[in-house]
């Protein structure tokens, strides 16, 4: 049996990945530090679709967090058919005023670890051909973000990886996606404290949307969902870096 791997399973869009997933027959291992919410999930995944769902817990906010997960993947003896980098947080306010620890665990979770796990564990996505990696980045990736100084860069970090792996696995037979949201309704904006933010208020799209998105083109380097945020980052790489990180920042406020 082979088993897809989802870091921040437990709610959001990674929470969505795993429900759209069961209904594809697919065997889960769910990851995240909220234990009680996985098992609640793989229960009920169990349930409804006859799915096996592996929950593991674990903090990749930690240093050794995605060595530890990677150990127990494969100590577990669960072939693997894909990996899905969904782990990830933001934080809204200038650099200077936050938390220096929260920002460098921002750049663990976001950066760190999702290199981490992906190194460790693709030797054995390589074992199962048309196994896939869905790397989670947003539209932030494509410009700086005054007031979110940390997270834009991670995303930036996250999609440019990405697409380098997507050309170097491309005759390998695992596929790479970044795959990069805007702004959608999860626990994200409420943890990065920003649902009053103009860009959210402007709308935001359904996390079911993004994934069925995501899993359609899941062989594609790059996977915006949503045409207002197509056009969003198509208008944005015809104007100058110096207009679009000002807008960046008005959206934040």
């Amino acid at each position: 049996m082979s088993y897809v791997v989802i870091t921040g399973a437990s709610a959001g869009i990674g929470e969505t990945f795993a429900r759209a997933l069961a209904a594809e027959n697919q065997n889960l291992i769910l990851v995240a530090r909220r234990e009680e919410r996985l098992n609640e999930l793989a229960a009920e995944l169990k349930q409804q679709h006859g799915v096996d769902a592996v929950v593991l817990k674990a903090d990749l906010a930690e240093p050794t967090g995605a060595e530890a997960l990677a150990r127990q993947i494969v100590e577990g003896g669960w072939g693997l058919s894909g990996l899905i980098n969904n782990a990830g947080f933001g934080d809204r306010g200038a650099f200077a005023e936050l938390s220096l620890e929260r920002q460098l665990s921002m750049i663990q979770v976001n950066v760190t670890s999702l290199v981490a796990l992906t190194w460790q564990l693709l030797p054995h996505l390589r074992q199962n051909a048309g196994s896939f990696i869905i790397n989670v980045a947003s539209t932030a990736a494509f410009q700086a973000g005054p007031n979110m100084a940390i997270y834009y860069a991670t995303k930036a970090f996250v999609l440019s990886f990405s697409e380098a792996l997507h050309e170097e696995l491309r005759n390998s037979g695992v596929a790479v996606s970044a795959l990069c949201p805007g702004a959608t309704d999860s626990e994200f904006a409420q943890e990065a404290h920003m649902t009053d933010t103009k860009l959210f208020k402007a709308g935001t799209m359904t996390a079911e949307a993004v994934v069925k998105k995501s899993l359609a083109q899941r062989r594609r380097a790059i996977v915006i969902p949503g045409l207002r945020n197509v056009l969003m980052i198509w208008s944005g790489k015809l104007s100058p870096r110096a207009v679009t990180r000002k807008l960046a920042g008005w959206l934040q406020a």
